[in-house]
C-alpha cells in the first residue's frame, strides 16, 4: 500500500449525502464492516482502524434519490491489505444475503461491488502484487473478467468476520463526469497522470504508478449536470498531498486553468469541471 502515502497524492476520504443516518450506519457496520469513529444527530465518521476517517455519512433534509444519470459518485473503493481479507469479506457478504452488484477480476486487482441503502456504489478490493501488473510505456493493463469466487474463497481464514481489517484504506474513487477531456486537464493540474483508457468514455489516473487513484467515466453522464443539493450521493472527497508545497503548486496550476479555490472551515476547496467538490488536504 505504498501508493497511498508520501510521496504520492491520493484520495483519502469520501463524504456521502444519505437519507437515513441510522439505516446507513447499520449497513456500513454490519454489511461493510466499518466502525463509528464519531457521531452526531446528522453526521457519522466511519473508520477501519479506530483513528482515520474513511467515509463520512451525512443525513440531509428532504432527500431525493439520485437517478445515476448525473455527475458525481460512481463508486468509492475500500482497499484491503491482502487477498485473504477479500475472501473473508466475500464469505461474509454471501452469508449475509445482501445482494452483490458484481464481482470482477481486473488483472491488477480482484473486486466486489455493491450499493448502500441510498444506491451509493461501493467497491471492496484487494490488489495483486505490483510485480504481476503488465506495464507498457506508462500504461497499466486492466480488464473486467469474472471473478473466480471459488478460488478466492479457498483463501479465507477460519476466523469469524468481525469487520474490515484495521489496514483498510480508501483505495480510490470512481467518478461520473460530463467530459473526459476537461476532467483530464483538471486532474493533471493536481498531479495525476493517465495510466489506462477505455476508449473515449473512461479514464484511470494516478500518481506514483498506481493502477488508479481516480477513475472517470461518461457512461451515463456525458454532458450531464451535477446533482442538486438534496440528492443523495457524493458531497465531497478529499485529496491528500505529500506536502503543503506540492498542494500550493497544484493550486497555482488549477488557478491557471480557471479553477476556483476557496477556504471553508479552514479547508482548501475546489470543484472539478463536473462540479464534484474536492477538499485539498495534506
Amino acid at each position: 500500500m505504498n501508493f497511498h502515502r508520501q510521496p504520492n497524492t491520493y484520495v483519502s476520504e469520501v463524504h456521502l449525502k444519505i437519507s437515513h443516518l441510522d439505516q446507513s450506519i447499520q449497513f456500513y457496520k454490519e454489511i461493510i464492516g466499518l466502525k463509528i469513529l464519531t457521531k452526531t444527530d446528522k453526521v457519522a465518521h466511519l473508520t477501519a482502524d479506530g483513528k482515520t476517517t474513511l467515509v463520512v455519512l451525512e443525513e440531509i433534509n428532504h432527500p431525493i434519490r439520485n437517478t445515476g444519470r448525473k455527475t458525481g459518485l460512481y463508486h468509492l473503493a475500500l482497499l484491503l491489505p491482502n487477498r485473504m481479507e477479500l475472501a473473508n469479506v466475500l464469505y461474509h457478504l454471501l452469508k449475509s444475503g445482501y445482494p452483490l452488484q458484481g464481482a470482477s477480476d481486473h488483472l491488477v486487482s480482484e473486486a466486489l461491488y455493491l450499493g448502500d441503502p441510498d444506491g451509493n456504489g461501493i467497491e471492496i478490493y484487494a490488489d495483486r502484487p505490483e510485480d504481476t501488473w503488465k506495464k507498457n510505456d506508462g500504461t497499466i493493463e486492466m480488464a473486467t473478467h469474472p471473478l473466480d469466487a471459488e478460488d478466492l474463497l479457498s483463501q479465507r481464514s477460519s476466523e469469524t468476520f468481525i469487520g474490515l481489517p484495521s489496514e483498510t484504506i480508501m483505495g480510490h474513487i470512481h467518478l461520473q463526469v460530463s467530459s473526459i477531456q476537461e476532467s483530464e486537464e483538471f486532474y493533471q493540474a493536481l498531479g495525476f497522470r493517465a495510466v489506462n483508457r477505455y476508449g473515449h468514455q473512461a479514464l484511470f489516473i494516478s500518481t506514483g504508478g498506481y493502477h488508479h487513484h481516480i477513475g472517470l467515466n461518461t457512461w451515463q453522464s456525458a454532458g450531464a449536470s451535477a446533482p442538486t443539493e438534496n440528492e443523495v450521493g457524493l458531497k465531497t472527497f478529499t485529496i491528500t498531498f505529500p506536502s503543503d508545497e506540492e498542494r500550493k503548486a497544484s493550486i497555482e496550476k488549477l488557478e491557471k486553468i480557471g479553477a476556483k479555490i476557496s477556504l471553508e472551515d479552514n479547508q482548501q476547496i475546489t470543484f472539478d469541471p463536473s462540479k464534484n467538490k474536492i477538499i485539498l488536504s495534506i
